[in-house]
């Protein structure tokens, strides 16, 4: 496929590949620019509900003319096959970003903020993403932050599979089938109940959790167990670990992973709010770290221990 031409795009190499297609670098000889091009693997093309899938992702992303959402170029045929171009951003993924201690405050808030702002736009389009995780989700070399994959964006066809974590699980309820990657899945979305906008702020805040954490929010040894801890656990507390994370920010996290979505932020623009004011006062220097829980028990026997001090420093200067 390297070196190879598909219409008037060359192939220049590959960039990755899940349960629905490959990604290379490409360019157009048209308009002599880098794109990137994914083309359908040749099996899925006997699957109609896998190439709807794919043309779906391409309507659904098209739609959202947004800076911080991948721009969709176009998705043809050539030569039997089926293939959709996309911009390239030289960069990394989230996923690929993230150090194994979490990330400092400031970058934190400077790539979860036009996240937020893509996810806005999506849902007050009536997109729900539905596969909010730290691999679709592209940080150029610029920094600018972009949202990518939205192949299960409101994705009503059964049972596609992926090599990949995102994939459609066997488990069926009453109520669907369950879609998405399973460490970032809602528990609405686990269950295969119906979704809103909602379920995308759950999912996002477990990508804030594993931004500031440098670990995953929800984890398990397979993918039904993580499912479960997501539904019957509830994460570990930031600071308690960490005596660097403010707990402002911890506040805004914890609320979005929330089990009930009554409780959490009922809109992304809300919680896209949230973190610019957290933004702000980062900025202003007023958002501080958390107290460590070592100085915190410190202080707590040390004013008693003090006013017992000064209680003794009385009694003998009466006396004297």
């Amino acid at each position: 496929m390297i070196g190879s031409n598909i219409s008037h795009y060359q192939i220049l190499e590959k960039l990755g590949e899940g349960g629905m297609g490959v990604v290379y670098k490409a360019r157009d000889l048209r308009l002599d620019r880098f794109v990137c091009i994914k083309i359908l693997r040749a099996e899925q093309l006997k699957d109609e509900s896998r190439k709807q899938r794919f043309i779906q992702e391409a309507r659904s992303a098209s739609s959202l003319n947004h800076p911080n959402i991948i721009t969709i170029h176009e998705i043809d045929q050539a030569d039997g096959i089926d293939f959709m171009v996309m911009e390239f951003v030289a960069g990394k993924t989230l996923e690929q970003l993230i150090p194994g201690g979490g990330m400092p405050v400031t970058d934190v808030l400077k790539y979860a903020i036009p996240i937020a702002r893509a996810l806005a736009a999506a849902n007050a389009a009536g997109i729900i993403h539905r596969d909010v995780k730290p691999g679709n989700i592209m940080v150029g070399a610029n920094g600018i932050v972009k949202v990518l994959d939205f192949g299960l964006a409101k994705l009503t066809s059964q049972e596609v599979s992926a090599d990949d974590e995102t994939q459609v699980l066997k488990g069926h309820t009453a109520e669907g089938t369950i879609v998405g990657t399973a460490a970032y899945m809602s528990p609405e979305q686990a269950q295969a109940r119906p979704v809103d906008g909602r379920s995308d702020i759950f999912s996002f805040g477990a990508v804030l959790y594993e931004m500031v954490s440098g670990r995953r929010a929800f984890s398990g040894a397979n993918q039904m167990s993580t499912l479960a801890a997501i539904l019957e656990k509830e994460p570990a507390p930031l600071t308690g670990r960490d005596s660097r994370i403010p707990r402002e920010l911890e506040r805004v996290v914890m609320r979005c992973l929330r089990k009930d979505p009554e409780r959490r932020f009922q809109h992304m623009a809300d919680l896209r709010v949230a973190l610019e004011e957290l933004k702000e006062e980062s900025d202003s220097g007023k958002l501080t770290p958390a107290q460590p829980a070592r100085e915190t028990r410190r202080r707590k026997w040390l004013v008693p221990g003090l006013s017992a001090a000064l209680v003794l420093l009385a009694v003998a200067g009466g006396w004297l």
